[in-house]
């Protein structure tokens, strides 16, 4: 009789009784039942999505990178052009920005102080052209008085009207501009109009550096010049 052998071998389960599982990132992925195995991998859906949040944030941080240095750039051009409006004297020694906007507060009010101060010349210039007797500007024998009125005009010039008569005692215009010639300035135009019982003279003048001109210097030597001439009888 032959001899019985045994053999025992481990069991080897069946795939398609049990549910293989394949764990990605965390997540049990089963098998169905046609036997197909559906990954679903978290890793791959995630990192697409957080791919495409990265992308976005980095497209949002250039954009306003882009927008700030356009803004920083205009800013520059402006401030620059600005420094540019300043007379010396406002910006001479000053770097920094919030010192160039000091000094515009400061030039701003000066402008606006020696506006009022040409708006009151202005006027009495006027009496002084449409007057007729000696209490609006006319001397006791009828002629005109003399005036002179300074001021800077729009194109970073210097204007300067001259009303005058005849006689003695009127300010030539030969005069005024050897006056105008020994303060730097360079006269390019001049009107002369007449008025009751004299001229008007209107001066454009021009000057390379306005802040080495002292306006208000140069209208009181004027004045002076015509006091003199209004004492000789």
């Amino acid at each position: 009789m032959d001899e019985l052998f045994l053999f025992q071998f481990p069991s080897i389960p069946n795939p398609q009784n049990e549910t293989p599982q394949y764990k990605v990132l965390d997540y049990v992925v089963p098998v169905d039942g046609s036997g197909n195995t559906h990954l679903y991998s978290s890793m791959g859906s995630g990192a697409a999505g957080n791919d495409d949040d990265d992308d976005n944030g980095e497209k949002k941080k250039l954009m306003h990178r882009d927008v700030e240095r356009q803004r920083r750039q205009e800013m520059a051009t402006l401030y620059a052009s600005l420094r540019n409006l300043l007379p010396l004297e406002y910006t001479k020694g000053k770097r920094a920005i919030s010192d160039h906007m000091n000094g515009t507060v400061m030039y701003i009010k000066y402008l606006q102080k020696r506006v009022s101060e040409l708006s009151y010349k202005r006027d009495e210039l006027k009496k002084v052209l449409n007057s007729s007797g000696f209490d609006h500007g006319m001397s006791s024998d009828g002629a005109v008085l003399s005036t002179a009125v300074v001021h800077q005009s729009l194109d970073g010039g210097v204007e300067v009207v001259i009303s005058t008569g005849f006689g003695a005692r009127a300010l030539t215009l030969s005069r005024v501009l050897e006056l105008l010639v020994q303060e730097g300035l360079d006269v390019v135009s001049c009107v002369s109009t007449r008025i009751h019982g004299g001229l008007a003279h209107t001066i454009q003048s021009e000057v390379t550096d306005l802040t080495l001109v002292d306006v208000p210097r140069l209208e009181q030597k004027l004045s002076e010049e015509i006091s003199s001439l209004n004492r000789i009888s």
